[in-house]
C-alpha cells in the first residue's frame, strides 16, 4: 500500500478521535499492524493502554520507594509511569515495578524419602498410591522380555488364547 497525503490525513483523524487500531485499519482498507506502524512513524501521541491497571490489592503503597536499575535516577514512586515519553526519565512506578520483578519463589515441598534403588530388570508393577507414603514398585525379577515379573505380567497381559474364547 502506498501512503498517499489523503490517506496520512485521515489516518491523523481518525487517530485523533481514539478509534481503536483495528477499525481505523477497516476504515482505511489495511491492517491494524500497518496502522500502528504507520502511526509510529509519524510519532503520533501513544494510547493508553487497553490492558487494566494491576489490581488495587497487588498495589504498593506510595509512600514506598522505588528502586532504581542501574544507570537510572533514583525518582519517587508515583511520579512516573511506564508510557514511551517517560521511560528515559529514570522514575519507575512501584506499580510498574511489581508488575515487572519475578515471582517470589517458594521452597520445594517436602518429599518422603526417595524410595530404595532399584535393580536393573526388576518388575515395575506399582504396588500403593504414588505420592503416598508406602508407594513402591513389586520390585521382585522382571520376566527376560516383560517389564513385570510373572505374577503381575499374568494380570498386565491378556492371552490372544483367552480372548478368542470369551468372544465366542
Amino acid at each position: 500500500m502506498e501512503w498517499t497525503e489523503e490517506t496520512v490525513a485521515c489516518l491523523r483523524g481518525l487517530w485523533s478521535e481514539g478509534l481503536p487500531t483495528a477499525e481505523i485499519g477497516r476504515r482505511l482498507g489495511i491492517t491494524k499492524n500497518a496502522v500502528i506502524g504507520k502511526a509510529h512513524r509519524l510519532v503520533l501521541p501513544p494510547r493508553p493502554s487497553p490492558i487494566p491497571a494491576v489490581a488495587s490489592t497487588t498495589r504498593v503503597h506510595a509512600e514506598t520507594k522505588a528502586v532504581p536499575g542501574p544507570g537510572h535516577v533514583a525518582g519517587t514512586v508515583g511520579s512516573g509511569n511506564l508510557r514511551s515519553d517517560n521511560l528515559g526519565s529514570g522514575k519507575v512506578t512501584a506499580v510498574a515495578q511489581a508488575a515487572w520483578s519475578p515471582p517470589p519463589r517458594s521452597a520445594p515441598p517436602h518429599r518422603a524419602e526417595p524410595p530404595p534403588l532399584r535393580r536393573a530388570h526388576s518388575c515395575c508393577w506399582p504396588l500403593g498410591e504414588p505420592g503416598k507414603p508406602g508407594f513402591h514398585f513389586c520390585d521382585d525379577a522382571a520376566l527376560p522380555t516383560k517389564p513385570y515379573c510373572a505374577r503381575h505380567a499374568d494380570l498386565a497381559y491378556v492371552k490372544v488364547r483367552e480372548k478368542r474364547e470369551e468372544a465366542a
